[in-house]
């Protein structure tokens, strides 16, 4: 039978805009199935239904033409400040927090003409590959209840991939959008850094952090990246009195080009930790290499040149970044056991090894783009290992906490160092039904090649018609 939830975002949107469907039928279809299947996946940790219904209502009251995301529903990561909104930061410490302003990239999204269904469920502060936080259950990927949906941004892989929502907002530091994509059977894209004004990445420490869209399609991830860059933004933006896609939905939508991908195995990690890639990522990477051989790119096996200073600079780095949550005296008891350990070895550093850490990682990215200059994409496992079970990282002790994201996720907090942009691709299944996927790192600024490839491979594979059980 026939549901809203099974058309695409650009569908929902076209309905919207002929008044096929109106932005409170919309609203109401996606809260009834967050009501009926949050509490088995987790994806949300705060519902805001009547506050969408009002949004719904003063949309249908001023109707645009213009606005890309108009009626669309969404909802914002549990990092991101809403002003009225509890805002948990996945913690303990801020479980009954209401902020009063809202952070850029929300103001964003409202704007561009999006409706907020709530907030969607990330770890403490963002700091791990996975979702499992002491505030909120944990983000289970639809695929199989027993698994994680990854991290940081597992809540809203969850309720895209179980049609709770047509796409959603995530952000990325070290794979945070890219971990839960694969591991939910989605497309999850990490922008260049600086091409988002909003989550640009150029604010924070070492350059990690930026927004970025995840979706079912390659077409609406970048659908909803081009309404985060705000067209005006865009250099090859295009400007019309009736939205009908930006510069980087049109490539998406063309699909055009033939290029030439490097094929990766190594990652930077594998001088610090034993990596081992599974059988069935590796089947995944098999998948996509053949299909790529096929539509008629260019493949070149391609290894990273070893550089041990890799693995303990970012280790410094990620450290230092935890050192600033606000957490004082016996606040700290209230941290989980790795974000304590983070937030500890952050505040030991010295300045001279923090500044030393951000040179090695500075001369890292100089490195992986030389390295990467004679490809126009390179293309890696997106993950090492199958979507991990609830509960399989260790809770209390930190060292190999950090040991097992390493080993799980070793081919994408590089990327955030070299400030490239990066999609995952949702091309395989296993045996036991479980999504896997690739990732294709593109050149500076070169989304538009990354959308081009994935919306390739989505039309040989047909991704998009493979469904979870809550479909």
């Amino acid at each position: 039978m026939f549901e809203l939830h099974h058309l695409t975002a650009q569908e929902q949107w076209d309905w919207l805009q002929r008044g096929e469907i109106t932005p409170g039928e919309l609203t109401e279809h996606y809260l009834a199935r967050i009501d009926r299947l949050n509490p088995q996946l987790g994806a949300f940790t705060t519902v805001t239904a009547e506050p969408a219904r009002r949004r719904a209502r003063h949309l249908e009251a001023h109707p645009s033409r213009i606005s890309p995301l108009w009626g669309l529903p969404f909802g914002d990561k549990d990092l991101s400040r809403r002003a009225g909104v509890r805002t948990t930061f996945g913690s303990r410490l801020f479980e009954d927090f209401v902020p009063e302003d809202s952070d850029e990239i929300v103001d964003v999204l409202d704007a561009a003409g999006g409706i907020s269904l709530g907030k969607t469920n990330a770890p403490e502060f963002g700091l791990s590959s996975y979702t499992e936080s002491l505030v909120s259950p944990p983000a289970r990927t639809p695929w199989d209840v027993t698994r994680g949906a990854g991290g940081s941004s597992g809540g809203a892989a969850v309720a895209v991939a179980a049609g709770l929502l047509p796409f959603a907002p995530g952000s990325d530091g070290g794979g945070s959008i890219r971990i839960p994509a694969a591991a939910a059977g989605l497309v999850g894209l990490k922008p260049s850094r600086g091409l988002v004004p909003s989550g640009s990445g150029i604010d924070k420490l070492a350059g990690l952090v930026t927004v970025g869209p995840l979706a079912r399609t390659v077409a609406d991830a970048a659908m909803l990246l081009d309404a985060m860059v705000d067209g005006s933004d865009y250099p090859f933006a295009v400007r019309s009195p009736r939205w009908d896609g930006g510069a980087l939905m049109n490539a998406a939508t063309r699909g055009e080009g033939r290029f030439q991908i490097g094929v990766m195995t190594t990652s930077p990690w594998d001088d610090a930790y034993a990596i081992k890639i599974s059988a069935e990522a590796r089947d995944a990477l098999e998948v996509a290499t053949r299909e790529l051989a096929a539509i008629g790119h260019g493949l070149e096996e391609f290894a990273l040149e070893a550089d041990p200073s890799y693995g303990p600079a970012f280790r410094t780095v990620w450290q230092a970044s935890a050192a600033s949550i606000p957490a004082e005296g016996r606040e700290l008891e209230q941290l989980e056991p790795l974000t304590r350990w983070l937030v500890e070895r952050g505040r030991a550093l010295s300045g001279r090894e923090l500044g030393e850490a951000l040179l090695a990682l500075t001369l890292y990215e100089r490195s992986v783009i030389r390295q990467f200059r004679s490809f126009d994409a390179v293309l890696t496992p997106a993950l090492a290992m199958t979507p991990r079970p609830v509960g399989w990282y260790s809770a209390d002790d930190p060292e190999e906490n950090f040991a097992q994201q390493v080993r799980y996720t070793p081919f994408t907090s590089f990327v955030n160092v070299s400030g490239l942009p990066a999609i995952t691709l949702p091309v395989a299944q296993t045996a036991e039904g479980l999504p896997m996927g690739v990732q294709l790192i593109g050149r500076p600024g070169g989304e538009h090649v990354l959308l081009a490839v994935g919306a390739q491979l989505e039309r040989r594979l047909a991704w998009h018609r493979r469904h979870p059980p809550q479909w």
